[in-house]
């Protein structure tokens, strides 16, 4: 009995919106049909695992058939089939999908370790609609072990689909496409060629698990007569079956890594680095491994889902598989095939897997000795890396509170006051004066802000180099590091010990011949500073406003930002004044002549350190009304 049925209206908005939007490339529909195909075929064989009903069986295939005659590509697997509501659910409403109600029902059952050791994008989801691209009419024959009879769904892609009941001996499904004609601008005969088909297979499907076969016409040269030929036809498999991984390194191009890369994690790039291993010994696994050229978008955000594929056995487990590779690191793509973890391994069982940690250990290796090869081989591409993911090699610091310092501090570029072109740490102490104990940074917005900083006139004149930090992680990370290579890490922003002896105690000895000066200004700033001094760094600028303690100014911000300040973090602010300048000549005039103006120039004073410092001012129209009172006081 024929049934004909309307699609449903969203339906049929959804299917106008795949054939003639979603799809703009027409030859990607052999490739969803063939996956549709083999997640057809898992779907029977991960059912009759458990189901005695179902034939146990090792024929599994894909076979496809071109008829030039009738215009037609068949594609036909021995997989699980559809009964007739499944049939109607399925193709009559595009938003169902035959998948998720297999995992619904798993979950019903409440086998939580058997969902999670398979993943079936759905023997029919969006992919099956791609068909009518080329097709003017799709016929679907097909029969479900859990049903005595096989059933016919034929539709145009249009209003209607109809359904009715066959004779269909064998389980699986065939679907049948009918070409549409040809057009000016559109030769779908060309999906009938034998080269074109193989080449579609070749492009999108050779690591398909099970063979994809068809009937081959050849011409074949002549046993008797080598000057004659004729055709011959046999069953020939397009696809290798073999994953790329398995293969012998030597036997893969970069143009097949790249291409895989691409295809496999929906990129539109070769990737930046390429990292091909097979590891044997005490855990053996095979990985593929990328470094993309960009970073994500969301790469940062909290929806973000880091991990690498897990294979065992050449059977796909889990799609992101965060125990494989640290957060730091979740930047790198690809997958792991293991032949030993055991394919009904549950996720809770893998979070505490040996094997798994073990394998985690040594791809984390294998990326910072690739990453290191890079730096010390091909620099300004190692460059180019660390401009779109040096952070996360930061945050590798940070987030392990220093323990992986010996293998990331290496990693680290840094642009400096000397030097427009990336150094190391390394490089950066090889370069260091004579004398110079430190590794002295300055966190700031710019290059350009540094330079023009009061804080660096002392270090310039000694011709120190400094390291220009720009990124709110890039402090916490130095901390955590707290010395490279002996050397300490020191803010220029914070307590220098620039001076020497002869130095220091000429600067003591003026910080007593003006202690009651000093202690006035504090007293007249109140709260807003902790600390009135002599400075030893301002060789020009008349004063500066500084960090003490553990925490600076940036480290600050940084953390009341990231606390949203719920714990308010304040660092210690010293207000250094130039004992060589004029201005503190004026201070000291005013002090002896006019206490009551002090508190004025003293407030003054502390708003432009404020501003050299890139800092807020407490109250900027005072400031500004307290300039105009002081320049209309000096031209009188």
């Amino acid at each position: 009995m024929l049934e004909t049925k309307q699609f449903k209206t969203e339906s049929k908005r959804l299917l106008d919106l795949m054939i003639n939007s979603i799809y703009t490339n027409k030859e990607i529909f052999l490739r969803e049909l063939i996956s549709n195909a083999s997640d057809a075929i898992d779907k029977y064989h991960y059912l009759s695992l458990n189901d005695e009903k179902l034939e146990k069986r090792d024929d599994y295939k894909i076979n496809i058939e071109v008829d030039k005659t009738k215009r037609t590509i068949s594609i036909e697997d021995n997989g699980i089939g559809m009964t007739k509501e499944e049939l109607d659910n399925n193709l009559g409403t595009i938003a169902s999908s035959g998948s998720l109600e297999f995992l619904n029902k798993l979950k019903e059952e409440n086998n939580k370790e058997n969902q999670d050791s398979i993943n079936i994008i759905g023997q029919f989801g969006v992919g099956f609609y791609s068909a009518f691209m080329v097709a003017k009419e799709v016929i679907v024959e097909t029969r479900s072990p859990y049903s005595d009879t096989g059933y016919r769904f034929t539709s145009k892609g249009e209003d209607t689909y109809s359904i009715e009941e066959i004779n269909k001996e064998n389980v699986g499904t065939k679907i049948t496409l009918y070409l549409r004609d040809n057009e000016d601008e559109e030769n779908y005969d060309e999906f009938l060629e034998t080269y074109r088909i193989k080449g579609l297979v070749k492009k999108y499907s050779d690591y398909v698990r099970y063979p994809i076969q068809m009937l081959v016409t050849k011409q074949v040269q002549d046993k008797d007569d080598s000057s004659k030929t004729h055709e011959e036809t046999s069953l020939e498999t397009l696809n290798s079956m073999i994953p790329l991984w398995k293969k012998n390194k030597s036997e893969v191009t970069d143009e097949e890594l790249n291409r895989f890369y691409k295809e496999k994690f929906h990129e539109y790039d070769d990737p930046l680095v390429s990292l091909f291993n097979h590891v044997e010994g005490m855990i053996s696994y095979d990985s593929m491994l990328f470094i993309p050229k960009k970073a994500p978008l969301d790469l940062y955000s909290e929806d973000y889902e880091r991990g690498l594929q897990l294979y065992s056995k050449g059977v796909f487990i889990m799609d992101k598989c965060k125990e494989l590779i640290p957060d730091y690191l979740r930047f790198v793509k690809g997958l792991v095939d293991s032949s030993d973890l055991s394919l009904n391994i549950s996720r809770e069982m893998l979070q505490q897997s040996r094997q798994l940690k073990k394998i985690s250990v040594s791809i984390e290796k294998k990326v910072l000795n690739e990453l290191n090869s890079l730096k010390d081989n091909d620099f300004d591409k190692y460059s180019t890396f660390f401009d779109e993911f040096g952070v996360n090699l930061k945050y590798g610091i940070y987030s392990s509170y220093g323990a992986k310092k010996d293998e990331l501090q290496d990693l680290l570029l840094y642009h400096t006051i000397k030097e427009d072109k990336y150094q190391t740490l390394r490089e950066y102490v090889a370069k260091m004066q004579e004398g110079q104990k430190d590794i002295y940074f300055a966190s700031v917005a710019s290059k350009e802000f540094a330079l023009n900083m009061p804080q660096m006139e002392m270090l310039k004149k000694k011709n120190y180099d400094v390291l220009i930090l720009t990124n709110p992680i890039d402090e916490l990370t130095i901390q955590m590091m707290g010395t490279y290579d002996t050397h300490k890490f020191v803010s220029i922003q914070g307590d220098l010990d620039l001076e020497d002896e002869q130095e220091k105690k000429d600067t003591e000895q003026k910080q007593e011949e003006n202690k009651d000066l000093l202690q006035a200004i504090k007293d007249s700033l109140k709260d807003e500073v902790d600390e009135v001094k002599l400075s030893s760094r301002l060789a020009e600028s008349p004063v500066c406003l500084v960090a003490g303690g553990d925490i600076s100014f940036e480290m600050e911000r940084t953390m009341n930002a990231m606390t949203k300040g719920t714990v308010p973090y304040k660092a210690k602010r010293i207000l250094e004044i130039n004992p060589n300048h004029e201005l503190f000549k004026a201070l000291e005039k005013v002090y002896s002549e006019n206490k009551d103006d002090l508190e004025e120039y003293s407030s003054i004073l502390l708003d432009q350190a404020l501003l050299l410092e890139n800092m807020p001012l407490k109250d900027p129209l005072s400031f500004s009304k307290k300039i105009t009172d002081l320049m209309i006081k000096a031209s009188k």
